[in-house]
């Protein structure tokens, strides 16, 4: 008798993808500028440490949000107590405003339609257990984030049918890509209930184009789907183009709520990249669709924010000059850090996709390979983690179509570690380079001195007289 259930046997969680194997690498030989300065240096995790300064001061001008005060007056009890799980109004309403102004207030958000979850990765999987049954599939563009196996599949059954995208055209998502991958699901006896865009991108850092918001709109229209947009890293756009929301297509698109897919757009959303927070697991799913606000807030009872933490960050997001300032302010510091790491590739070698938002940029490395092949890449990968002692994450582990391409994390650590990263990585380089230039010529020569063999063997062949003419 199996005492244990098919789920807590089964490998689907995806924890031996390499992105993950490359966290634990990490964690056992992690760097430190004075007790391990030769450990490995984590470039694989999207946190955002850059305005950590803007919070704590906040907390120090602000002692009874931090102490759970009103007032003046404790109110612990109060909030150590048991919480309706539809959340507290004053947070929902603080989040939906927060939403907002990132947006540049040009849609807004109803707090009645906003579901609280610990964190993007339970409200992603909320709205899987609200939207398909198991053996459903959502079509996602690839490269996507890793983490999606585990998320949308794991525990819902749902499965995820790719949508590829290339470097030709900056991996933008297209029509006929769509339908590829629509038909490719109907060949698998999949039943397609929607598709999963990141926006801004995980892994690209790069925002999708109204173009493409539209044409996934046509699409989810025409085949009588869901559209989820994950917009978890809509607070971190540092260049032009700007970020859009998808509500924002849909209110130039005069969608309204008699039409049907205004019920079928639905929004994940976090404080884990925007603000910095991931440990506070603050994550929340946003929907027009009643029925789905409904189901999602019963289900959220599996994963609470806690009332103390939605307290103290009411009273954050509530603070208009304070969200303001850092709004402008983190977009500024990842554009000085983006362009520091984007610096340093070059003066390694090595370039990225332009990026214009994100914790990271997509980085070219098919040059380092010795062949186009994805075993080359993890060849490639194992040598910047074991040798190079780098933790980045490889193309392959994010479904990229294409060998060579990795993602490069830059906001979560000082200026003078991403300094010591570049370091090594220009070594590695020129290292490898050198070896591959050696290779090259060696191989170079070999070819003369077979040339030449072969020439030489076959003027002395030429030269023989015909028997019997002496």
């Amino acid at each position: 008798m199996k005492l244990l259930s098919t789920k807590a046997t089964c490998n689907s969680h995806g924890q031996d993808s390499s992105y993950f194997l490359g966290w634990q690498e990490y964690e056992k030989n992690p760097y430190d500028e004075k007790k391990n300065p030769k450990g490995i240096i984590q470039m694989g995790l999207a946190e955002n440490q850059l305005c950590f300064d803007l919070l704590e001061s906040w907390l120090n001008k602000n002692p009874d949000a931090a102490g759970f005060k009103r007032d003046g007056q404790s109110i612990f009890r109060e909030l150590a107590l048991f919480q309706d799980y539809h959340g507290l109004p004053a947070f929902k309403k603080a989040l939906v405003e927060f939403m907002s102004e990132i947006r540049g207030n040009k849609v807004t958000f109803d707090p009645n339609n906003i579901v609280l979850t610990a964190g993007a990765t339970s409200a992603n999987e909320t709205l899987m257990f609200c939207l398909a049954e198991p053996g459903d599939a959502f079509l996602l563009p690839t490269p996507y984030y890793p983490g999606f196996d585990r998320d949308l599949k794991w525990r819902t059954g749902a499965e995820i049918v790719p949508i590829l995208c290339t470097s030709s055209n900056d991996f933008q998502i297209t029509e006929t890509a769509l339908e590829e991958a629509y038909k490719q699901a109907q060949k698998q006896n999949l039943r397609v209930k929607g598709v999963l865009v990141t926006n801004p991108s995980n892994p690209l850092g790069t925002t999708m184009s109204r173009n493409e918001l539209n044409l996934l709109v046509d699409f989810t229209t025409a085949k009588n789907i869901h559209l989820i947009s994950d917009e978890i890293y809509s607070g971190t756009v540092f260049n032009s183009p700007g970020f859009i929301s998808i509500m924002e297509i849909l209110k130039e698109r005069n969608c309204s709520e008699s039409t049907e897919v205004w019920n079928r757009v639905h929004i994940v959303y976090s404080l884990s990249k925007d603000l910095g927070l991931p440990g506070f697991r603050v994550g929340a799913l946003y929907s027009n669709d009643d029925m789905v606000v409904a189901a999602a807030t019963k289900m959220s009872s599996f994963g609470l924010v806690s009332s103390q933490t939605q307290y103290l960050l009411a009273a954050m997001l509530s603070d208009k000059k304070f969200t303001k300032n850092y709004i402008s302010e983190n977009q500024k510091r990842l554009k000085q850090r983006q362009k520091k790491l984007v610096s340093g590739l070059e003066k390694a070698g090595i370039s990225c996709l332009k990026s214009n938002a994100g914790l990271f940029c997509w980085v070219d490395m098919r040059h380092l390979l010795c062949s186009n092949t994805f075993e080359e890449e993890i060849e490639l990968w194992k040598k910047i983690v074991y040798d190079v002692k780098l933790n980045i994450s490889p193309g392959s582990s994010c479904h990229c179509t294409e060998p060579g391409w990795f993602r490069v994390c830059f906001a979560n650590m000082s200026e003078e570690t991403l300094k010591l990263s570049m370091q090594r990585l220009k070594a590695f380089v020129d290292t490898t380079i050198n070896v591959h230039n050696q290779s090259n010529h060696q191989s170079v020569k070999n070819s003369r001195r077979m040339s030449l063999t072969k020439w030489v063997f076959r003027l002395s062949f030429d030269d023989r007289e015909p028997c019997g003419e002496r």
